[in-house]
């Protein structure tokens, strides 16, 4: 090391410094990480629970266009870690709003710039997971004989309700203040 050999010595204060220094940090970077993680497992769930919520309910008001006001719901536990990924959503609109962005865009084009974007990584993920379980026989889904449905996995009818969901994903995991936390009682 090259503060051991300016010191010369083995017990070189120089050195112990710099070790509780290395130290620290290292432990200021794991719990910055480990808080980093906690939180993206808090949004997966956040979103996979709403997801399912959002499911029984779009299913549930499915069964009155076929005549059974039970209003019957349903979903798949594998349904849950595909919405829970609706936690990375906010992040990666983040980054594309810093990657494209030059100017500070009014609410409403953001809102609109993020559904869109948020619409299509949906589709993309509600493809993939769907043709990775058709594989495995376990696919929950099936939008065959449906409009507009590309090889029974999507149906872009659904758009506008990605896109909303997408939104609502993002505005469920958005870092909130707490006011209330600093206040003085």
């Amino acid at each position: 090391m090259i503060i051991r050999e300016s010191c010369g010595q083995e017990n070189c204060p120089q050195l112990s410094a710099f070790m509780i220094k290395n130290r620290f940090t290292g432990i200021l970077f794991g719990m910055r990480l480990w808080n980093h993680i906690r939180k993206i497992m808090e949004n997966f769930l956040k979103c996979g629970i709403a997801g399912w919520c959002l499911e029984v309910i779009f299913t549930s008001t499915e069964s009155i266009v076929k005549g059974d006001w039970r209003l019957m719901g349903r979903t798949s536990l594998l349904m849950f870690p595909i919405y829970g990924l609706g936690a990375f959503l906010a992040p990666i609109g983040k980054g594309v709003d810093r990657w494209i962005s030059d100017r500070r865009l009014t609410p409403v084009d953001q809102a609109v710039r993020h559904g869109m974007l948020y619409m299509v990584l949906i589709f993309l993920v509600e493809y993939a997971t769907g043709a990775w379980l058709t594989t495995r026989g376990m696919c929950p889904w099936d939008y065959s004989g449906r409009p507009s449905n590309i090889n029974g996995l999507i149906r872009l009818d659904f758009a506008p309700l990605w896109f909303g969901t997408g939104l609502l994903f993002e505005n469920l995991t958005k870092e909130r203040v707490n006011l209330t936390k600093n206040r003085l009682l």
